[in-house]
């Protein structure tokens, strides 16, 4: 076996550390956030694009509701995000960065930011303290994450939180592709995919979150420092 290969081999343990740290900052300023929504999308959107100017209203529309948007920190949707999360200036509009050489660096609209080094630490967090999950479009992070997401609530490790992708279009050949392969091959269960909702519309998106907190009766409750 490599020297190199063995090295790494016995960093592993201590690697478990660092994982708990990140596991421990970042579980203790989460847990105190409040109701909270996360919204996914590329990194590569910009500020022209339409989905851009979505992600900047939903976000806007959710802290209205006193409702602090998460994002992975980055740029495109991400920023989009939390520039409408940050500006009623009423609750957190949340970052969760991951250290990549390329592309990502946290964007100045998040007012609360938490950086992580591995993914799948920072994973956990983009989904343990939202109660709804919003998709805009984007590669292969954001599917990632949107079926982490459903396969969770399919097989009940969390709750039906609201799934709901936005862009009619640029989701249509996914949703031809599950109902036409996926469901007859029996690879998912009829009505799996009734588990996503999809909109063109950002008050639409806005009203499902505030009637299913309603729903479940999540009150108010915005950290003292963002009051």
């Amino acid at each position: 076996m490599p020297e190199t290969q063995l090295s790494r081999m016995a960093e592993d343990p201590w690697r478990v550390f660092k994982i708990m740290a990140e596991f421990v900052e970042s579980f203790d300023t989460l847990s105190r956030l409040g109701p909270a929504v996360t919204i996914f999308g590329s990194a590569r959107t910009k500020p022209e694009d339409r989905y851009y100017k979505a992600a900047q209203l939903i976000g806007e529309g959710l802290a209205k509701e006193k409702i602090s948007v998460v994002t992975g920190g980055g740029p495109g949707i991400m920023e989009a995000a939390n520039r409408g999360g940050a500006k009623p200036k009423s609750v957190p509009s949340v970052g969760l960065n991951i250290e990549l050489p390329f592309e990502q660096k946290c964007n100045r609209f998040s007012n609360l930011t938490i950086d992580f080094h591995y993914f799948f630490t920072r994973k956990v967090c983009l989904v343990k303290y939202s109660m709804g999950f919003v998709y805009m479009p984007g590669g292969f992070g954001t599917l990632d994450e949107l079926f982490e997401v459903v396969t969770l609530i399919q097989t009940q490790r969390i709750p039906a939180f609201p799934v709901i992708l936005f862009g009619k279009a640029y989701w249509r050949g996914m949703f031809d592709w599950i109902s036409s392969t996926l469901e007859p091959a029996g690879m998912i269960s009829p009505g799996d995919l009734n588990l996503l909702r999809v909109s063109d519309d950002p008050e639409e998106v806005i009203e499902w979150i505030r009637t299913y907190r309603r729903t479940i009766g999540v009150p108010d409750q915005v950290p003292a420092a963002f009051r």
